[in-house]
């Protein structure tokens, strides 16, 4: 059993029972085959970097599953066959926990203060 983690977005029009409905159809796929959802966070609706198919927002969900490699096939027919499903990823799990963050409301990381200082001292000179 591996660990994955999946990306959904959703068109923006559905409402979040809509969004809940198609979430049981795809993750029966994953539990049918002695895989388990660990984890399902929404997101809510946020708007795209770019428009996809003339769609400027979406209904941004991320869940985390353990499976086995062989039911995925199965699982990716079943979401590109969705008209409402704008886009998805599925990738391996690192374990990290999933949470909306936005770049200004998060922690500045060890390498993000060296770089400004590095910029600052450049500015100076």
């Amino acid at each position: 059993m591996r660990e994955y983690e999946i990306v959904y977005i959703f068109d923006s029009v559905l409402t979040e029972d809509q969004v809940n409905q198609k979430l049981d159809k795809y993750h029966q796929h994953i539990t049918t085959k002695s895989g388990e959802i660990t984890a399902v966070d929404h997101w809510g609706k946020r708007q795209l970097a770019y428009p996809l198919a003339k769609k400027t927002a979406g209904y941004y969900v991320v869940a985390q599953f353990t499976g086995e490699s062989d039911s995925l096939p199965e699982l990716e027919r079943t979401l590109k066959l969705d008209e409402d499903l704008v886009r998805y990823l599925i990738v391996l799990s690192e374990g990290e926990p999933t949470a909306p963050m936005s770049i200004a409301t998060r922690e500045p990381r060890d390498d993000d203060e060296d770089e400004r200082e590095d910029e600052e001292d450049e500015e100076e000179e």
